[in-house]
């Protein structure tokens, strides 16, 4: 028993070192640092607009009466779908407000895994048309650069994490990174949507 409690402590230190030499947490680090900011203004805004401009839940009940459910949802899933261009944030705060928040917030966590999958496919898709892929290559360079190192972890991440999922499917998808283990790391997309929604609700 002992030994077999050494070698499995001996495999987490090489994971470790590995991670720890090949700059991931560094990565982490730098990656949270630049995600904080925009929070933090969109945040400021929120709160801007709320004190000073119209309370910020009669600007949500506005945009329900006059939007339907599903433009909103269908705006979400595009965005997703497209390098996470909208801070999910503003969609959870939505649907805090709705008739059913529970049943609207797993939508949009639904639709932001299917949004994941389809960057997982655009991915794999600019790999067939070189000019596309050449282009993506180098705008992508340093994703790509860390999809190929860390693989999974960076999906874990990319799920959890207020950094664009969008991208790291993406990058997933360029470098055919398996699509079963894709799927199964992109679940945590439904435990970031939990907790940031049980907390975005709990301030509305």
């Amino acid at each position: 028993m002992s030994i077999t409690k050494t070698r499995k402590k001996s495999r987490i230190q090489l994971v470790h070192q590995y991670y720890s030499y090949t700059g991931f947490y560094r990565f982490l680090g730098d990656a949270l640092k630049k995600a904080v900011p925009p929070i933090l203004l969109v945040v400021s805004i929120l709160l801007a607009i709320h004190y000073f401009v119209i309370d910020i839940n009669d600007a949500l009940g506005y945009v329900i009466e006059n939007y339907s459910s599903a433009l909103i949802l269908g705006l979400f899933f595009l965005s997703e779908s497209i390098l996470g261009i909208i801070p999910p944030e503003l969609f959870i705060a939505w649907s805090g407000k709705t008739d059913s928040p529970t049943l609207y917030l797993s939508l949009l966590a639904v639709l932001s895994y299917a949004g994941g999958i389809v960057s997982y496919f655009t991915g794999r898709a600019a790999l067939k048309i070189e000019r596309i892929y050449q282009y993506l290559e180098v705008k992508m360079a340093k994703h790509i650069k860390n999809a190929r190192k860390w693989g999974g972890f960076l999906i874990v991440v990319g799920a959890l994490l207020p950094i664009p999922f969008a991208i790291s499917s993406l990058a997933a998808g360029m470098i055919r990174f398996n699509f079963s283990y894709y799927l199964l790391f992109g679940l945590l997309r439904f435990v970031r949507f939990a907790i940031y929604g049980a907390a975005i609700f709990s301030i509305l």
